[in-house]
């Protein structure tokens, strides 16, 4: 239920990976290999349209895998086993993970 009410509420706006925090464990490019990928320092990196890539934060409207789908989005950063994987919503609020 829970993720069914996040998926009617959630509209990301933007995609940031936190390089300092991120191990490299490759969850996220497991899960949506069309939006993120490990740069040669073993590092996520969210991938654009325009054929590059980078830490972000990057709009939702540029990703390489256009139209991807948020809920898998955020499955994937769920995955990660540090928090690297921050989403914003399109007023800019972060909406994953949960501020306190």
């Amino acid at each position: 239920m829970e993720s069914q009410e996040i998926k009617k509420q959630m509209k990301i706006g933007k995609i940031q990976v936190h390089r300092d925090l991120c191990i490299g464990a490759a969850s996220c490019v497991a899960i949506m290999p069309g939006v993120f990928e490990l740069d040669p320092e073993n590092k996520a990196v969210i991938l654009k349209n325009d054929g590059t890539a980078d830490s972000g934060p990057v709009s939702y409207g540029i990703l390489r895998d256009a139209g991807a789908d948020t809920e898998m989005i955020l499955l994937a950063a769920k995955s990660c086993p540090t928090q690297a994987i921050v989403l914003f919503d399109e007023d800019g609020n972060q909406i994953f993970p949960e501020v306190k």
